[in-house]
């Protein structure tokens, strides 16, 4: 097994320190989509896709304009999953899986670029994100990223195995045991980690369940203000995910040498996994 650390999209908000907590005021802030690939034995593997390769060719592409000024994500193609996975050496049709913590748009943007891969979701995450029942529901999940219906590999909600602290942790159709699906509800209603055995110890992508590492280690620095206001505004289910942060600080105290646990739009967590200056 092999692991990279790709960032899938840069997304650069107004905020500045009170979004990111890095120093200076007088900037935007920069975030990004953590997304993992692993090479395995049975093809590549990929957690999350990050924003799709037409979105940032082209913005807004299928993204909502109020999202992108917003948000304000990079147009560069480049960083898109599709070419990262291409730069490697590898084609779209070597993907043989995707696993994704949830189904927000810039989570799930490039399945498009990967119609060959089986989609692995927790059914209560697909349920609300195709039913398109909420104006909300049809602004954060956005059909037209999977219009190209894909193989989908949907797991309901039923009783799994104890995994460090975590009750109904399962495995994944067609992947070895050395990957997990770990429910983490709260900010959508179908909300997971994914966990990977990797050479150096587990990885646990923990998608939006925490937006900041300061939120599970108190070693770390405290919570940007307006990112708490933006987690809550964008909660599905607050008792549910403030629980499973209770969680994964617990995760992080008891196990921390035996478990990385990172999120989705952590800029510094990413830079220091893949060792990357600032």
């Amino acid at each position: 097994m092999r692991v990279h650390h790709l960032n899938c999209g840069s997304m650069h908000p107004m905020g500045a320190k009170l979004l990111d907590g890095e120093p200076g005021y007088f900037r935007f802030a920069h975030m990004v989509c953590h997304v993992l690939l692993v090479e395995t034995a049975e093809g590549l593997v990929l957690i999350d896709t990050g924003f799709g390769e037409a979105d940032l060719a082209s913005l807004p592409g299928t993204l909502p304009r109020e999202f992108v000024h917003l948000v304000r994500p990079v147009a560069d193609p480049s960083m898109s999953a599709i070419r990262q996975v291409e730069a490697l050496g590898h084609k779209a049709s070597d993907v043989r899986h995707i696993l994704l913590t949830h189904m927000d748009l810039d989570h799930a943007g490039g399945l498009r670029d990967f119609p060959d891969a089986t989609v692995h979701v927790y059914g209560p995450e697909h349920q609300v994100a195709t039913a398109q029942a909420t104006y909300r529901d049809r602004q954060r999940f956005r059909a037209a990223q999977w219009a190209h219906e894909p193989k989908w590999e949907i797991y309901p909600d039923a009783d799994g195995e104890p995994w460090f602290g975590f009750e109904s942790v399962r495995g994944l159709v067609g992947l070895s045991d050395d990957f997990l699906l770990v429910p983490l509800t709260g900010h959508t209603r179908g909300h997971v980690g994914i966990a990977v055995n990797a050479p150096d110890g587990w990885l646990l992508h923990a998608g939006d369940a925490f937006f900041h590492r300061g939120e599970v280690d108190p070693a770390e620095l405290p919570v940007p203000p307006l990112l708490s206001m933006f987690e809550t505004i964008m909660q599905a289910d607050k008792k549910s995910r403030l629980a499973n942060q209770a969680r994964l600080r617990e995760l992080v105290r008891d196990h921390g040498a035996e478990v990385t646990a990172f999120s989705a739009h952590d800029a510094v967590s990413l830079r220091r996994m893949t060792k990357t200056p600032a």
